[in-house]
């Protein structure tokens, strides 16, 4: 494997853990992002005990504790900012030791730290097509030479290129949940920090988390057909966002001024990511690229890093052997991944947006954990 050269397509939490894992166990790795830089944009990362572990494995669980959030309770409240149901999630102890949640910018710096010198980016670049041969990869990219590689991981997000260069389109893997979402962040505290608040009408929910001097404000609404848009115009995105919570009350008029505002905008669909096999040849996919549950299950981060482990761990195991390996990959992590896109389904209807006032007031009103 110390022969071997790997291209990771992506520069964000999967693609940077999979150059790390890859390079340890003794890969020459490189790593191609279309962006100029590593992608640091989105809500922070909640990483879940058998991740903390890998974090420990990796010899990074310190660095990313140093940089712990948290949140205390979640407030619901009605059009008159009365909370009618709060959730106290912590009592002022401290967070516990196999859990970390994390801004997603620090996690990206603590792993391009323990990255420098040991791994070859190319940004702003991508892979334009992909050529197997008996012995390698051929790889053209967009501005870069064509190089050959042993292995091609594709770490690039539910849009993935590589996915759609090697598997076929999205639509052919996408499954929509029937929603869609905005966040923005705010470089300012708009409720008390560590406590989140969330504010619901049928069919549409706002959600509030503050941390570190900032705020996470959330637009979730469902959508029976899905909206055709340009992901790149955000001012089109912008007004999605604004022609479907407009005259809504609660602090939304205000909410909506500050997402026209905001540098910190991302706008998506709900959806999964579903495919019959993350492997094929040399190219596995690893992350939202191959298994999205969707940001309703709050594992995203978590199972890209548990990906990038487990194909390392194969690799190692088998010696190699990309083809034993990416089938045991695939083997060990599939189920757990099939139950967290069940339970992502589960918390869009029932948690996140309710259809009636009804189960709006009673979900309030009957706060707990779930």
């Amino acid at each position: 494997m110390e022969k071997q050269k790997v291209l990771v397509a992506g520069a964000s939490i999967a693609g940077l853990t999979t150059a790390w894992w890859l390079n340890h166990i003794g890969y020459q790795v490189s790593v191609v992002e279309l962006a100029a830089a590593p992608r640091t944009n989105g809500v922070a990362v909640d990483l879940n005990a058998p991740t903390v572990a890998i974090a420990r494995r990796m010899g990074l669980y310190e660095a990313l504790k140093a940089h712990q959030l948290g949140v205390d309770q979640i407030e619901y409240k009605n059009a008159e900012d009365i909370t009618e149901g709060t959730i106290v999630i912590n009592h002022g102890s401290e967070a516990p030791a196999d859990e970390i949640e994390i801004e997603r910018d620090k996690f990206v710096e603590v792993l391009m730290a323990a990255l420098s010198g040991k791994v070859e980016f190319l940004f702003s670049d991508r892979i334009m097509a992909l050529k197997e041969t008996k012995d390698n990869m051929l790889v053209t990219f967009k501005n870069a030479a064509p190089r050959a590689f042993d292995l091609v991981f594709g770490c690039d997000g539910s849009h993935s290129g590589t996915r759609k260069v090697w598997f076929g389109p999205e639509q052919d893997f996408a499954h929509f949940m029937g929603a869609y979402f905005s966040i923005s962040i705010v470089p300012a505290l708009l409720v008390k920090e560590r406590t989140m608040q969330t504010f619901s009408v049928p069919y549409k929910s706002v959600m509030l988390n503050a941390y570190n001097g900032k705020t996470d404000i959330i637009f979730i609404f469902l959508a029976e057909n899905e909206i055709p848009y340009d992901y790149r115009d955000l001012t089109q995105q912008r007004s999605i966002i604004n022609e479907h919570f407009s005259g809504d009350g609660w602090r939304i008029p205000e909410l909506l001024e500050e997402v026209q505002r905001s540098p910190g905008f991302y706008f998506d669909k709900f959806c999964q990511i579903k495919m019959p096999s993350w492997s094929k040849g040399r190219v596995t996919l690893i992350g939202d690229a191959a298994y999205c549950p969707s940001p309703a299950s709050g594992q995203g981060g978590s199972l890209a890093m548990q990906g990038a482990a487990a194909v390392a761990d194969a690799l190692l195991k088998h010696q190699g052997d990309h083809q034993k390996a990416f089938a045991e990959y695939e083997r060990k992590l599939r189920p757990h991944i099939e139950e967290l896109q069940l339970m992502a389904e589960h918390n869009v209807k029932t948690h996140f947006v309710l259809k009636t006032e009804e189960e709006i007031y009673k979900r309030n009103t009957q706060a707990k954990l779930f």
